[in-house]
């Protein structure tokens, strides 16, 4: 199938291009960027008159709920909505039910993914058996098997010495380890970020230092090993000033922020929303607004939507009870514009955040297959209109997961067209 993509604005960050230009595809390819190919005939012409065309968004933690947790959502449904969304591929971890620590099971879930026809699904795997922090797994096999990474998802190690060999073994094999900072101990019955909110609501605290002595940790077994580290969902001021002199130093680290962290605090509490409750918490407008600095200055490198579709049961409960997190999926475009908008960043910067640094952190921009649109690239782009208006609601959500703390708010920014592979994946009505 060949398409030709006209009058549209392209955008692409990584090829520095931001201009009106015509995109030209075939055999699942982009085949000519501003000019056509000798003797190309179109079989679809897409007009994009009004709508930005850019790489297929990535996203580097999107729980997908299968297996185990087909109550909350399915395969079917969180494709759906990443597609929606604009998102062409997405990294998921390994918190299933089993845990994606057997080869079998990563490759039953790259065949499902596939079987769908939609995005593109990244397993990590997991670094211990079963997540315990205790035994490391078969990482060869499960490379083999398709996972881009190992991660323990929101379970921290506690032994030391365990991610000492983990990182040993995957600096080794040329492996990347992905570790949200959490100390195993500190603020392990916590339910909101320490501060005076915390205290004042009565709910038990997570402190900072939580995120800073892991990154420490992480650090200096970095620095024995050579390992290469991506950190996950840096939530505090403390952690991402950490992360900019790592960087400085030369370790071979990336990080990413959770989207609702860039744009909300803990006094988005309330009166003990449970949409509010996160994981790693919501902290204090000081530390949002060093987020938006970091991802501006890019001391952060990628933004993730952070997807967790619950049950509404889940969170129709006391705050302290409510299961974490939210749907971010469909939200990933509209609310990265947000940050540009009212940060005054670019549109192109904005998306690097989301297309070309993630596709880096996944080894995907090089070889052209995800993050770019240069001649040869794989066909994953999504056409939005950056102006569009529209209000979120459960009903506009195509995640089984309705729960999010941008539930009634306006949005801007909607997702006209995706396509995956060079097919068109999504349209809207």
């Amino acid at each position: 199938m060949k398409h030709h993509i006209k009058n549209g604005h392209l955008i692409d960050p990584h090829n520095q291009i931001d201009a009106k230009k015509d995109l030209f595809i075939a055999a699942g390819k982009i085949v000519g960027v501003g000019r056509p190919p000798a003797d190309f005939q179109a079989n679809k012409v897409i007009d994009a008159t009004g709508l930005v065309v850019a790489p297929g968004l990535i996203d580097l933690c999107a729980r997908l709920r299968e297996p185990g947790y087909e109550h909350k959502a399915t395969l079917a449904s969180e494709m759906t909505a990443a597609i929606a969304g604009g998102v062409t591929s997405l990294v998921c971890p390994p918190d299933t039910d089993p845990v994606l620590d057997e080869p079998g099971l990563v490759e039953m879930l790259k065949f499902r993914a596939r079987s769908l026809n939609q995005a593109h699904v990244y397993p990590l795997g997991a670094l211990t058996i079963a997540l315990k922090g205790h035994t490391l797994t078969e990482m060869a096999q499960l490379t083999q098997a398709g996972c881009i990474g190992f991660s323990q998802a929101d379970i921290p190690i506690a032994d030391t010495q365990v991610l000492l060999r983990a990182m040993q073994y995957a600096t080794t094999l040329g492996y990347t380890i992905w570790l949200r900072p959490q100390d195993a101990w500190l603020g392990r019955n916590g339910i909101a970020a320490s501060g005076p909110i915390a205290t004042r609501m009565g709910l038990p605290g997570i402190p900072i230092i939580t995120e800073t002595i892991a990154l420490h940790i992480i650090f200096e077994l970095m620095r024995s090993t050579g390992a290469r580290i991506h950190v996950c969902r840096l939530s505090s001021a403390a952690g991402i000033h950490l992360i900019k002199q790592a960087k400085e130093e030369g370790l071979k680290i990336s990080c990413d922020v959770g989207i609702h962290h860039v744009h909300l605090s803990d006094t988005d509490l309330g009166y003990f929303d449970p949409q509010m409750r996160m994981a790693p918490p919501l902290r204090s407008q000081r530390d949002r607004d060093a987020i938006r600095t970091g991802l501006a200055d890019g001391t952060i490198d990628a933004i993730c939507s952070d997807h967790t579709p619950v049950d509404d049961d889940e969170k129709l409960l006391p705050f302290a009870q409510a299961s974490v997190g939210a749907t971010g999926l469909e939200l990933l475009l509209p609310l990265t514009l947000k940050w540009a908008y009212e940060q005054q960043q670019s549109l192109s910067l904005a998306l690097s955040k989301v297309t070309a640094t993630p596709a880096a952190i996944l080894g995907l921009l090089n070889n052209k297959q995800a993050g770019q649109l240069a001649i040869g690239s794989t066909a994953d782009i999504c056409l939005f209109d950056p102006k569009e208006h529209w209000v979120l609601n459960a009903h506009t959500l195509r995640s089984q997961g309705k729960n999010s703390p941008f539930l009634g708010r306006d949005l801007q920014g909607v997702v006209k067209k995706t396509l995956v592979g060079g097919h068109i994946a999504y349209e809207s009505n």
